[in-house]
């Protein structure tokens, strides 16, 4: 009876993940059309395009990899969703998260990404190729200062358990990792925009360039299996964040609240930046930002 009940919560959350990514995204696209003096979609416009995708059944056929690819970008995500606590102090709100879970979300991480190249690689379309290649060079150099923030952190609280990184951090800002580590925070805040994939590191898709990168061949079911996965992954990477230097949430509103802002945060550089070429994007990501995580290391090893 426990384990449905706790089955029952974490389908619950994802549900809440979904429906808030799916909102955000409608937000967000509003206020970057408002920027831009446009008056932009509605903010219903993801659900509409996620059900009319769905809608859509797809006569075309590259092979098992080619059907598997979206699958596996989906798995990537809720995999994380699956072992990351979302409101600290509540047991049906904590999913399966375990002792050491840090390392295995960063594993899932990658997973939807190796997942989606294969895929889109055996569709044959060059644009796919193209997007794929960028996308896992940029994505492994996000990976080196985000890692090397994470080792600092590991240090500083001597956990690799989320749940355990927020307690730390209770009883005020003053306890956040933005505040006790600065340097690890501001490296993973650099590499989170580049996991966002908003300007200037939006490389893969690359649109007035590279037409949607990987999911050029994607289309009606596929496409709506990939724009699932994108509501629910910018949401849970947020949260991601959220838990590791901002102190992590105790209730559902500040969960919501805080996850709008690390977001906005990307999409805010993406509004004042132009686009890195892949080569830019790689070379900086592994300068500055990898300098910033090494000193949170030497720093907290001193």
């Amino acid at each position: 009876m426990e384990i449905v009940t706790k089955l029952g919560f974490v389908l619950l959350g994802l549900v809440i993940i979904l429906n808030w990514g799916l909102i955000m995204a409608g937000i967000i696209r509003k206020i970057i059309a408002r920027a831009s003096m446009r008056r932009g979609i509605s903010i219903t416009q993801p659900y509409i395009n996620l059900f009319k995708n769905y809608s859509i059944r797809s006569q075309i056929t590259h092979g098992v990899m080619f059907y598997l690819g979206p699958v596996f970008r989906l798995s990537g995500g809720v995999g994380i969703f699956l072992f990351m606590p979302l409101i600290f102090g509540s047991e049906n709100w904590s999913n399966f998260s375990f002792a050491g879970d840090l390392v295995l979300i960063v594993y899932f991480m990658f997973f939807g990404m190796l997942g989606m190249a294969l895929g889109a690689g055996e569709g044959g379309h060059p644009y796919s190729a193209i997007g794929i290649s960028r996308g896992l060079a940029q994505f492994t150099a996000i990976e080196l200062p985000l890692t090397l923030a994470i080792i600092s952190i590991a240090i500083q609280y001597k956990t690799l358990s989320i749940t355990e990184i927020v307690a730390a951090q209770q009883g005020g800002i003053q306890n956040w990792t933005l505040v006790t580590n600065p340097l690890a925070t501001l490296a993973a805040m650099i590499s989170f925009l580049g996991a966002m994939g908003h300007a200037p590191f939006n490389v893969v898709m690359a649109p007035q360039e590279n037409p949607i990168g990987p999911p050029t061949e994607y289309h009606g079911t596929f496409l709506g299996v990939l724009q699932t996965n994108r509501a629910i992954l910018h949401v849970i990477e947020a949260v991601l964040w959220m838990n590791l230097f901002f102190g992590g949430a105790t209730n559902w509103i500040e969960l919501i609240l805080k996850s709008f802002f690390i977001y906005f945060w990307s999409v805010f550089v993406g509004m004042v930046f132009p686009r890195f070429r892949v080569d830019q994007s790689i070379s900086w990501l592994l300068k500055l930002p990898t300098l910033i995580g090494i000193l949170a290391i030497v720093i907290f090893l001193l």
